[in-house]
């Protein structure tokens, strides 16, 4: 007859196979995240001064998107290169925000954006306009998904705080449903007014 187990190796059976699930769990979001797109927007090399000389060490941006809407940015600091980069990319892919896209491939509206030093405007475009904007944001931007946009930046050209006033500019964003739901209209009336006033008014006038 088989022995009763400890209470103990009962719960030490009861961890390994909660460890075994958490393993499958993680490697499963890798795999989910493996259709993200991921842009290098800038690496800074730092030197610190010790007794046998320098030590240097690598600060990478990276802005991480999956192309239609989403997207987050994050920034990591290593010894090497791609451990910098790896860093600052969990980093992005843990602070995505989804931003919503009118048509699939502008903004909604117009809107400004800043962060210290930075400030950009950023304006919808029509079909065919394609996206008009400088290094680090339209890294943004192509990986959001992104198609038309006008953008311009008119303060600091540090790229992490052009980052940062781009996304605080995105955070901005509303859709004509949300905008309706908050106050309590119809999308219709929302759509109209900013379409410009009705046609029978223009009669009229």
């Amino acid at each position: 007859m088989a022995e009763p187990r400890s209470p103990s190796s009962q719960n030490r059976g009861d961890s390994r196979g909660r460890g075994r699930g958490r393993g499958r769990d993680r490697d499963q979001q890798r795999d989910e995240g493996d259709d993200l797109l991921d842009k290098l927007v800038h690496i800074n090399r730092v030197a610190k001064v010790v007794k046998g000389g320098r030590r240097f060490s690598f600060g990478a941006l990276v802005v991480v998107g999956d192309g239609r809407g989403r997207v987050g940015y994050g920034t990591g600091k290593a010894r090497e290169v791609p451990e910098a980069i790896r860093k600052a990319t969990d980093q992005a892919k843990r602070g995505m925000i989804q931003i919503p896209l009118r048509e699939g491939r502008t903004l909604h509206h117009d809107v400004d954006g800043r962060f210290g030093a930075g400030k950009v405007v950023l304006r919808s475009a029509p079909p065919g306009t394609g996206i008009i904007a400088g290094g680090p944001m339209r890294a943004v931007f192509e990986t959001m998904g992104v198609q038309d946009v006008v953008a311009k930046s008119i303060g600091s050209a540090n790229p992490h705080n052009m980052v940062k006033a781009t996304f605080e500019a995105l955070k901005g964003c509303a859709s004509p449903r949300s905008v309706a739901s908050r106050r309590g209209k119809k999308v219709a009336d929302i759509v109209s007014r900013r379409a410009g006033p009705p046609a029978e008014a223009t009669a009229k006038e």
